[in-house]
């Protein structure tokens, strides 16, 4: 009888090869445990993220618009970044809230954590939950990043992500993972 998973393959070698500002570049030589056959396999080394699915006491989603460099867009998104060295995720989901929109949260909750991608990266992107959020100064975006708050009554939502307006995957997923909460929230 076959095994019912898949066997994990075996590290030969490692070797890093660019240093990218926010992440770093790998390759790794695996054997695969079927053949024996050494493979190289690229990954992507980078801190964890965080995203912040943000609601006003309006029942209100704490949106932002900015220009995306991947895709050379202008995307509507929720609040996020790298959690910062020693930083726990809460607390980089209230710095990451406050810096790109100038709202503070009156309460923070865990929506829990996904790997953005599997084949590619090994970090983790925590989703909290930002509620009775409000403006509590300006906006303090770095020199590499503008953002625009955008306040979207949350019964609009599925129709902007119908619309394909919110496109960000890791964005959708915490709007999902939000939507779970909900319907366990009393």
């Amino acid at each position: 009888m076959k095994d019912s998973h898949p066997k994990p393959w075996r590290l030969l070698r490692e070797e890093h090869l660019q240093h990218c500002r926010v992440f770093d570049v790998h390759v790794a030589t695996m054997e695969s445990p079927q053949t024996g056959n050494p493979h190289p396999f690229y990954r992507i080394e980078s801190p964890a993220w965080v995203n912040v699915v943000a609601l006003t006491s309006d029942d209100e989603f704490v949106m932002v618009r900015q220009f995306r460099q991947g895709s050379r867009v202008v995307t509507l998104e929720i609040p996020g970044g790298l959690v910062d060295p020693g930083e726990s995720p809460e607390a980089a989901a209230a710095r990451e809230l406050l810096e790109e929109t100038g709202y503070r949260a009156g309460r923070l909750a865990s929506l829990g954590s996904l790997n953005p991608n599997p084949a590619l990266f090994g970090n983790r992107c925590h989703m909290q939950l930002a509620l009775d959020c409000a403006p509590a100064g300006a906006i303090q975006n770095s020199a590499t990043e503008e953002t625009l708050v955008e306040l979207i009554p949350r019964p609009r939502l599925p129709e902007l992500l119908r619309a394909g307006a919110v496109d960000h995957a890791l964005v959708v997923a915490a709007l999902y993972a939000y939507e779970l909460w909900r319907s366990r929230a009393p």
